[in-house]
């Protein structure tokens, strides 16, 4: 077919095979764009018929419609497609508001609670009419909202996927460390534990995403399985069950709570390699005034010697 067919691909056509794959049903992705079915179904055949390519299964009856192989590859450029448009929207209002307006951060859990209050403080001092929205999430997830234009800044874990669209400048480098109950024989001791006598003893962890790798990584590089007994990621359920006497854990430095008198903190040295904490911008898209003033803000709050060891 002739390439200058494909000029006649337009958004809502990507829009209906993405809500087609999420949805399994005409009827389903319909409601959830607030089409009709049958429009729906004619954007389908539209967008088959360009591409010249069947795109979406149709078995019939209660069973769920799936894409094929051809509509699962163009999915993967539908998705990057809707989303430079979406940056590109992000990018307008953010060019519309210069000084006043909305910055969309996203961040985590720890550097919520022990960056942002003094950065927040030194940033709205110098840019009183900008409202920052926050928005609280997984650590692993925020490079995909960056990327998305979801968020216009957004801290992040190095290293972060080398094919995404992002300029990120390390802040901060944040050393794992050992916590136990302030009652225990770790406690008492002096010196920094091996890890297999940290394996020799139960162990509290994250559930999953980076916070969890570089302690297992550390583990499994000397052949060691541990014995985890509870799992979570929320940072002050991880240390209360530390404080319980359910296990000991290994806690990046920044998540822990150290005026807690019921448990007790060890350097673990260079044992766990420590998070390297940053913060990212989309490459491609406009950066505002504020966001770089807030970039500018970041790498100057955690400058300061109280925070933990720097690049």
């Amino acid at each position: 077919m002739e390439p200058d067919s494909w000029l006649g691909v337009e958004i809502r056509h990507f829009a209906a095979l993405q809500a087609l794959a999420d949805e399994g049903s005409f009827g389903r992705a319909a409601q959830r764009l607030g089409y009709t079915q049958s429009a729906v179904s004619q954007q389908i055949a539209t967008l088959e018929r360009i591409v010249g390519e069947r795109l979406v299964d149709r078995p019939g009856g209660p069973r769920p419609v799936s894409l094929t192989e051809a509509g699962r590859l163009l999915l993967r450029h539908a998705e990057s497609i809707v989303a430079r448009l979406q940056a590109a929207q992000a990018d307008l209002k953010a060019l519309q508001a210069g000084e006043v307006g909305s910055l969309r951060v996203g961040t985590f859990q720890s550097v919520g609670a022990r960056v942002l209050p003094e950065l927040m403080r030194s940033f709205t001092e110098r840019w009183p009419k900008i409202e920052v929205m926050l928005t609280e999430l997984d650590d692993d997830a925020i490079a995909a909202e960056v990327e998305r234009g979801e968020v216009d800044v957004g801290f992040v874990l190095l290293p972060v996927d080398p094919e995404a669209p992002l300029v990120t400048t390390e802040l901060l480098r944040d050393p794992y460390v050992l916590i136990v109950p302030a009652g225990s024989a770790l406690a008492a001791t002096r010196g920094t534990p091996s890890l297999r006598e940290l394996a020799a003893e139960p162990l509290v962890g994250f559930r999953d995403g980076h916070a969890v790798s570089p302690i297992e990584a550390a583990f499994h590089a000397e052949g060691i399985e541990p014995q985890w007994t509870f799992r979570s990621n929320d940072n002050p359920t991880v240390q209360g069950f530390v404080a319980a006497g359910a296990g000991n854990a290994v806690m990046p430095q920044l998540t822990i709570d150290a005026s807690d008198p019921r448990i007790a903190v060890i350097d673990l040295g260079a044992r766990v390699a420590p998070r390297i904490i940053a913060i990212a911008q989309h490459r491609d898209r406009y950066s505002s005034p504020a966001a770089r003033a807030f970039v500018e803000t970041a790498v100057t709050s955690t400058a300061s010697p109280d925070r933990v060891i720097r690049r």
